[in-house]
């Protein structure tokens, strides 16, 4: 089997396999400056993310936003500066994470997923204890954290849902993005960042207050909040997109959803997540779940398995209630009040247009 056949095979191919010939022709076509330990210009890492041509290839767009945040985060890259970004659930921030590490340095795995269980060894190092025990502390028993992997290669790590961690933890970044070192007092040495080496982190504002960043840990990154979609066109667009990528990765034998399907969809969620509706004439309660653009793109990639697996490949209302059942109704008993709501006194005065969705929500609801 060859790689590529073998990268097919994987269920989430990363950035860099994802587009491998999007970033080849960007290459082919730069002519701009590259800094140390880029693999292309900024300019060229900007036409990766914002969408564009590299001689015959067209360059599809992977963030569909405001290009002056892309500029800001890009030129934070290049210099000593760390980037961090910050943002609701579903605003992309991992997605961008992801696909700046991919354009700048080519390999988009070396990550620290921030959880309660996150400790200083995933920023720092750990030490195989096996070999350890044997020998004592060797260069060969010492297990390098994925940011230290990347100082010593000149290259990015990305550190999730940083907020998430222990203080203790995110404060071990501190001397790491000050002075560019890890020191190992056990070998007796320290690791020296090449040039190029960096940190993206991540942060979500529903999470502020979980494990809040020390004023000096925040000093060391440049900050970049990324909204979510200003209206109504954007947030389709970026649905629309997702979902058919998704689709074809995974080969759901289904037509993708018709824009009819889209928009009422990002409809629900947009005036769920507002609490009000767009004509702005009503309020409505909003669930206790997350209705992010990230889980409108679950619920229609999950409708159309529903409406290839157990259907005849068109989406149905059927299967699009199905799906915004489990997105909205989370917390039981008091999403169910609200999504009836909503149901009875917005969707249901929509006219035929939205009839068939209602009633195939209502009876799912019932």
């Amino acid at each position: 089997m060859s790689n590529t056949e073998a990268w097919n095979q994987v269920m989430r191919q990363p950035a860099e396999q994802l587009y491998a010939h999007e970033l080849e022709a960007l290459k082919k076509a730069d002519k701009g400056h590259v800094p140390p330990g880029w693999s292309m210009s900024p300019q060229s890492v900007l036409t990766f993310i914002t969408g564009g041509k590299a001689g015959k290839v067209d360059i599809t767009p992977k963030y569909i936003g405001n290009r002056r945040l892309v500029e800001m985060a890009i030129a934070t890259l290049v210099t000593d500066r760390a980037l961090l970004l910050i943002g609701e659930p579903g605003t992309a921030k991992s997605w961008l994470s992801e696909n700046l590490t991919a354009a700048i340095y080519g390999h988009s795995g070396l990550v620290v997923q921030g959880t309660a269980g996150t400790s200083e060894e995933h920023v720092r190092y750990s030490w195989n204890y096996a070999m350890l025990l044997a020998n004592g502390p060797t260069q060969q028993a010492l297990v390098q954290s994925p940011i230290m992997r990347a100082m010593e290669a000149g290259g990015i790590a990305r550190f999730e849902e940083i907020s998430r961690c222990a203080s203790e933890v995110q404060d071990a970044l501190i001397s790491i993005l000050s002075e560019k070192t890890i020191s190992v007092p056990e070998l007796g040495q320290e690791m020296q960042a090449r040039k190029g080496f960096s940190i993206i982190a991540t942060a979500n504002t529903r999470d502020r207050g979980v494990n809040e960043m020390s004023a000096a840990l925040k000093r060391r990154f440049n900050i970049i909040v990324l909204p979510a979609p200003d209206s109504l066109d954007t947030e389709v667009e970026i649905v629309k997109k997702r979902v058919a990528e998704i689709a074809s990765a995974y080969e759901l034998q289904a037509a993708v959803p018709t824009d009819d399907a889209l928009h009422k969809v990002v409809t629900i969620f947009r005036e769920l997540r507002q609490g009000m509706t767009l004509d702005r004439k009503d309020k409505v309660k909003s669930p206790a779940g997350v209705i992010s653009t990230a889980e409108a793109i679950s619920l229609l990639t999950n409708s159309m398995s529903l409406a290839a697996s157990f259907g005849g490949g068109e989406m149905t209302d059927e299967d699009l209630a199905a799906g915004l059942q489990g997105a909205i109704v989370k917390d039981d008993d008091k999403d169910r009040v609200i999504w009836q709501e909503y149901l009875d006194h917005v969707m249901k005065k929509r006219g035929v247009e939205w009839r068939g969705l209602y009633q195939a929500c209502k009876e799912l609801n019932g």
